[in-house]
């Protein structure tokens, strides 16, 4: 189990954009021994006037590096909060594209603390990979579409169809609207709306939770859980509530087209135990193969997921620290946010789906000194050239290794992309220390 701090009294941190005010109360902290709010969260501003700001997450490995066992910790934490006797079986969600990898996370140690059998993970998607079990919306997001699979295990199936509690993940609650969609949809979905006809227990797992409905003044929670006719339970690292001010005077924001329906003109690679698809297993990743790639290396390593492939380039991440390297990871994103604050630098990029929209990576520039080890679920020639190019990078394929020197011509001499950087001081020096310390010892 891991260790939590003590509960500390009230503290408020506030954030100024361009587009108004972010004000945020922190009312319940169950943070892991050694892990500051600091460390835990910062802000950034979004492309989007659905909703402006952002809660960027430190320990999640998306939009900023960091170590994998910081990564680990934040996972057990969660999931130690998490009750072992949940009714069975129990399902447990990962909201896409940002918390695929925290919500698998969760399920592989809820699975090592509990030893149970009965415990599916199902990511939510935005990728049509096979028959829809549910869909429903994220209504402030860039991308508000969500699709459930049918899992394509039968026996997956007939869990998800027993299913008694449900646990759904996700970085952060703002209002819970998002869970009570995904709730009310998989509760009505499935064939003539059988949806899961025993749930009887909802469960929500995030690092940073907002929409504490006690926190007067500020923002009121929308949708919550509390409302449904079952037992439920939250569970946070964090717990607060946040106020948001907008600027009457401020630009206005575009939203970018990811939220249109495309075809995906470059599917992934089928893999036996795909999120998306379910499995209800812990999984391994072998790392030989890219530690023999790495030989001779003694600088860091930077491995990089991308979009919703995230958990096997974790692990990966994973088994090189746990072979001596000092590993940092993070993902590439679709979600269009400025520079600024804990956002420091931007690349921008070709998708590697076909779907013709731009992808981002944040925070991560070429240094000469690090190896980036990027790992895509598509073939190579779906990745974007100039991306590779920018870090010299290394390629994982599904679980075939490319080392950059063998890559094509084409690739390898590719104009490498060049990064917008940040014009404010804003979290700069936090994120420096940050990550000078970023594979400290970590407390158990």
């Amino acid at each position: 189990m891991s260790q939590a701090a003590p509960a500390s009294g009230s503290r408020h941190r506030s954030c100024r954009l361009e587009t108004g005010r972010l004000d945020v109360e922190i009312l319940d902290n169950r943070l892991p021994q050694g892990l500051t709010t600091e460390a835990l969260f910062g802000f950034a501003e979004r492309i989007n006037p659905r909703r402006a700001f952002l809660f960027v997450s430190r320990v999640l490995g998306r939009h900023i590096p960091v170590a994998p066992a910081r990564m680990r910790q934040a996972f057990t934490a969660l999931a130690d909060q998490i009750a072992a006797d949940l009714p069975g079986p129990v399902l447990i969600t990962g909201m896409a594209e940002t918390a695929v990898g925290l919500g698998a996370g969760v399920h592989d140690a809820y699975l090592a603390r509990t030893g149970r059998r009965d415990v599916v993970y199902l990511a939510t998607t935005r990728h049509r990979l096979g028959p829809i079990f549910a869909r429903f919306t994220e209504d402030h997001s860039h991308a508000s579409g969500h699709l459930v699979h049918q899992p394509a295990d039968p026996a997956l199936r007939e869990m998800l169809a027993a299913t008694r509690s449900l646990v759904m993940v996700d970085d952060e609650a703002s209002s819970g609207a998002t869970f009570a969609n995904l709730a009310a949809s998989l509760r009505g979905a499935g064939l003539r709306g059988a949806g899961l006809p025993r749930l009887s227990h909802l469960v929500t797992a995030v690092l940073t939770d907002w929409s504490d409905p006690d926190a007067a003044g500020m923002h009121p929670p929308r949708g919550t859980l509390d409302a449904a006719p079952l037992a439920t339970a939250r569970h946070a690292l964090l717990r607060g509530a946040y106020r948001w001010t907008a600027d009457p005077d401020a630009p206005a924001r575009d939203l970018p087209d990811a939220d249109l329906p495309r075809e995906h003109g470059v599917p992934p690679l089928r893999r036996a135990q795909d999120g998306r698809l379910g499995y209800a297993q812990r999984l391994s990743v072998p790392a030989r193969a890219v530690l023999e790639a790495l030989a001779g290396h003694a600088g860091p390593v930077h491995v990089l997921g991308t979009g919703e492939h995230v958990w096997e380039p974790f692990l990966l991440a994973e088994g090189l620290a746990a072979a001596g390297h000092n590993v940092t990871f993070s993902s590439t994103t679709r979600s269009p946010v400025l520079p600024g604050h804990a956002i420091r630098s931007k690349l921008t990029f070709r998708d590697h789906e076909g779907i013709g929209i731009a992808n981002y990576l944040y925070n991560v520039v070429p240094s000469p000194t690090q190896r980036v080890v990027l790992c895509c679920d598509t073939a190579v020639s779906a990745l974007d050239p100039h991306l590779i190019a920018t870090f010299k990078a290394d390629l994982v394929v599904g679980r075939e290794v490319f080392a950059h020197a063998d890559l094509p011509p084409a690739i390898r001499t590719a104009r490498p992309l060049t990064p917008v950087f940040a014009d404010d001081a804003g979290e700069a020096g936090a994120l420096a220390g940050i990550h000078a310390d970023a594979n400290a010892e970590i407390a158990p």
